[in-house]
């Protein structure tokens, strides 16, 4: 499958601060490519590098085959982008907006109108377009985002942080529309700091922890690489947790990792190692069992924990 985009080695620099540090990627044509870590990461400088707002500084990097410094207006057209912050024209009503952008990419206003009928129709607000962009709820004006984005059918949509605070029904719906655009060969770059967001949507990932990528590949793959499949998430006081307890864990083969106040242990069988705990001084009822996530990779990796 051919690549879309290609960043090798991408360095930036914001006065003494490294944003980014030998940052290298493949994006392939039709795919969601998620960018995860938290704010200050590099993700969104990752992201405007790709879409123009910011000149590549070292490194190189090429977007549907033009290798570029700053995106030339060329390959801007056919790109679509939802920014973190809605930036929505609270002036004009919801498909006004749509028929400005519309304009803007060089569309007749009867062009726009139609096209954006047709994105509100998407996105389920049809009902919503003569309403004031304020009446809205977030979760609409994100789906009102993104539509705008899909004004003139870009080849790749690049959405920064799209759900950021969202409610978890709201969020679903956009993961939905998201899901809908890929089936329609839309290439689409995402980041996010929720864990659940990116197993969700991307079809493969990067890991990124102050402007370097620490891992890359689909979730299972990292999930399988860098963690034991199976968790015991243990919700008491580390005060609590009997003496020699780690020494009985490393001989069964098993990983713990301190969370801030808590432990998680990880294991091959963590069915037949919880059976142990009431015999280590360990109470079962604290106890809970499920399987490995992408959250438990980015833990150990970003080292927000302990292992032991």
């Amino acid at each position: 499958m051919d690549s879309v985009i290609i960043a090798e080695h991408l360095v930036k620099h914001y006065g003494p601060v490294q944003a980014l540090k030998d940052v290298s990627f493949r994006v392939r044509a039709g795919e969601c490519f998620g960018f995860l870590g938290h704010n200050g990461a590099g993700k969104s400088t990752t992201m405007r590098m790709i879409y123009g707002l910011s000149e590549v500084e070292g490194g190189r990097l090429e977007v549907f085959g033009r290798e570029i410094r700053l995106t030339p207006p060329g390959v801007k057209a056919i790109l679509g982008v939802v920014p973190q912050e809605d930036s929505l024209d609270t002036d004009l009503s919801v498909l006004e907006n749509l028929e400005v952008h519309g304009i803007l990419f060089g569309s007749s206003r009867s062009q726009a109108r139609q096209r954006g009928k047709e994105l509100l129709t998407f996105m389920g607000m049809a009902e919503k377009e003569n309403s004031p962009v304020e009446s809205l709820s977030g979760g609409l004006k994100r789906r009102l985002v993104i539509a705008r984005a899909l004004l003139h059918r870009p080849r790749m949509v690049i959405l920064d942080e799209p759900t950021t605070g969202l409610d978890p029904e709201a969020r679903r719906m956009v993961w939905q529309k998201l899901r809908e655009l890929k089936a329609q060969g839309v290439t689409l770059l995402l980041t996010t700091h929720y864990m659940e967001e990116a197993e969700q949507l991307c079809d493969r990932l990067v890991i990124m922890h102050r402007g370097e990528i620490l891992a890359a590949g689909t979730s299972a793959e990292l999930i399988a690489s860098y963690v034991l499949p199976e968790v015991i998430e243990v919700r008491a006081p580390l005060a609590s947790i009997p003496p020699g307890l780690a020494d009985r864990l490393s001989a069964a083969g098993a990983v713990s990792l301190t969370v801030g106040e808590g432990l998680l242990i990880y294991a091959h069988d963590a069915k037949k190692l919880y059976d142990h705990f009431h015999d280590w001084g360990l109470p079962q009822h604290v106890c809970y069992l499920r399987p490995a996530s992408l959250e438990d990779v980015f833990l150990k990796l970003t080292g927000q924990g302990g292992e032991s």
